[in-house]
């Protein structure tokens, strides 16, 4: 992973500005995440020390978090050992990527006690615990390891607490030539892949708190120098020991993203960078911890879509089949006539009949399957009851065909709308499809008042040229940006045939530009997201309207232009945005 001993370290010393200052609040808005407001000595922000499997950091966050309405256990254990505590020292456990918090707090007598908060950033092994750092025993983990689950360490209230594993790996901070020769120096040294590979290897087995982005980095900084790999390390190294960082995020052109606390010259994309480190994991986590938590909540949503859209896409295969069926009543219909015709050529017991088709110009000889318990003139008369059955069936199913296609087609909307949903989305979809009688409401009573809706927060970029553009990302949001919001002389824009976002130029008058920008985000925010040459329509607002009795976010449109773009990632990161 990215966050590595260096990266860590980094984020350490940036947070020496809040030793003394207090911890006013503390709130745990996922099971993996708690979120402590810090103030004083000049700080005032909300610290995001996380333990999740994929995503373990801390930095501060701008980000918006919504707490439950009952705080877990382990949130309200840390209320009572540290909120209104004053942070006594933040530091990190040598190179590695452990980080400990130790909190003077006052409890119910006045009697003054020291706690320590400890952070194991470790991937899926990751674990926030509150210890006592005089006794070392353990108050509770965010995350219990039993006996069953490690034989080394156990993490439960009061056990001793045990630090994870050593890998017997030397700190490269604490580096010197004799150490890293001994390492390198039986490899072959080389500026070929293989050589460069197997320095990179070496690093990460010989040393702790490297990652491989900064081993591989190592090792491309020695091949394009052409110098000895002794060299750029110590180079590296001193940088991290004289906190000479330079926080960067590098966005390839494929999407993936990558973050460092030192340049990465091996990659190349589009580069980001910050005066913090913290502000450069806020941004990176930032999109990756929403979507995490918008699939957190909405796994009973997006199952029970997909379920949804599963059934009715098995219907839509069987009408498809009976209306085959339905097409061929015509036949049906010869086939009675026939029989009729040819009564004298079969009795009762046949099971076929070969008759002349008299419909045809050659008069060719058919062969018609017969019932053998029924007389020729019942079996004549089963093909006309099949016949009626058919036709009155064809209008039924074309409608149902119909009916079906567009619940399929709003299904896909809704799912849309939830991949591209925050947290605060959530709510609107979930209440949309309340309205639209899909699922019931939580704990709804019978004969309660539904509360007045409120008017849903829209996204709204600004372009190049200082055009609002106003994105609906999902169907409520789109109903009201294209049906309240706009006006006449707006430019309303939406991919051509996938689902996708309701995207509206507010104003009359825009360049290229503006028109690029918005097809872009109309593409971004929609089923085409990971492709290219995605095809956006366009047209005034005047030519869109909502048919009566349609569903949340359905619209018809006409004197549309389309264009074709390719969602760009970057664009709309740059782009200012705000939720109006």
């Amino acid at each position: 992973m990215s966050l590595d001993g260096i990266v860590t370290r980094a984020l350490v010393h940036e947070l020496q500005a809040c030793v003394k200052a207090r911890i006013h609040k503390i709130y745990q808005p996922t099971e993996n995440e708690l979120i402590m407001h810090v103030r004083g000595q000049g700080v005032n922000g909300k610290l995001l020390l996380s333990a999740h499997p994929s995503m373990p950091r801390i930095h501060w966050t701008e980000q918006v978090w919504a707490n439950p309405q009952e705080p877990p256990m382990f949130c309200m254990l840390l209320r009572k050992y540290c909120e209104g505590g004053v942070i006594e020292s933040i530091r990190q456990v040598g190179l590695e990527r452990i980080v400990e918090i130790e909190v003077r707090h006052r409890d119910e007598l006045g009697d003054s006690s020291l706690k320590r908060i400890v952070l194991e950033i470790m991937g899926r092994h990751s674990n926030l615990i509150l210890m006592d750092p005089i006794s070392g025993i353990i108050h509770d983990g965010i995350r219990h390891v039993t006996p069953a689950i490690s034989s080394f360490r156990v993490v439960l209230p009061g056990s001793a607490y045990v630090s994870p594993p050593s890998q017997d790996k030397v700190n490269p901070l604490e580096q010197s030539k004799a150490v890293f020769e001994a390492a390198v120096n039986p490899l072959p040294i080389g500026h070929d892949d293989e050589s460069l590979n197997s320095l990179s290897s070496a690093l990460l087995n010989a040393y702790t708190g490297i990652s491989p982005l900064i081993a591989r980095e190592i090792a491309y900084r020695t091949a394009t120098r052409k110098t000895e790999p002794w060299l750029i390390f110590d180079e590296v190294m001193r940088q991290a020991a004289n906190h000479e960082y330079e926080p960067n995020i590098v966005v390839s052109e494929d999407g993936k993203a990558l973050f460092s606390a030192i340049s990465l010259t091996q990659a190349e994309g589009d580069i980001q960078t910050f005066v913090s480190m913290h502000e450069c994991l806020d941004t990176f986590y930032r999109e990756k911890a929403s979507r995490d938590l918008v699939r957190q909540r909405t796994t009973d949503l997006n199952r029970f879509l997909l379920n949804e859209m599963a059934k009715n896409e098995k219907k839509l295969i069987k009408l498809q089949d009976t209306l085959q069926e339905a097409n061929e009543a015509d036949l049906v219909r010869r086939s009675g006539e026939l029989l009729t015709a040819h009564l004298h050529a079969f009795k009762r017991g046949d099971k076929t009949v070969d008759v002349i088709d008299y419909y045809e110009e050659e008069q060719p000889t058919r062969t018609i399957s017969l019932d053998p318990l029924l007389m020729p003139n019942e079996n004549a008369q089963r093909y006309f009851r099949k016949y009626n059955k058919l036709k009155n069936s064809r209008a039924i199913v074309t409608e149902q065909l119909e009916s079906t296609t567009a619940e399929l087609k709003y299904l896909a909307s809704v799912l849309q709308g939830l991949e591209a949903a925050t947290p605060n989305d959530i709510g609107e979809i979930r209440e949309e499809l309340i309205e639209q009688g899909y699922i019931r409401e939580r704990g709804a009573k019978r004969g309660a008042k539904k509360k007045k809706k409120d008017t849903p927060a829209i996204l709204c970029y600004t372009s190049s040229e200082g055009v609002p553009i106003y994105v609906g990302k999902n169907n409520t949001q789109n109903d009201y940006v294209t049906n309240r919001l706009a006006m006449s002389s707006d430019t309303w824009l939406h991919t051509k045939d996938i689902p996708g976002s309701h995207v509206l130029i507010r104003s009359a008058e825009f360049g290229e530009t503006t028109l690029h920008e918005a097809a872009v985000l109309a593409a971004y925010y929609s089923k085409g997201r990971e492709s290219s040459s995605v095809p956006v329509d366009y047209t005034r607002i005047r030519n869109v309207r909502k048919p009566s009795g349609a569903k949340p976010g359905f619209v018809i449109y006409d004197g549309q232009k389309t264009l074709y773009v390719t969602p760009d990632i970057t664009l709309v990161q740059r782009m200012p945005a705000t939720v109006k």
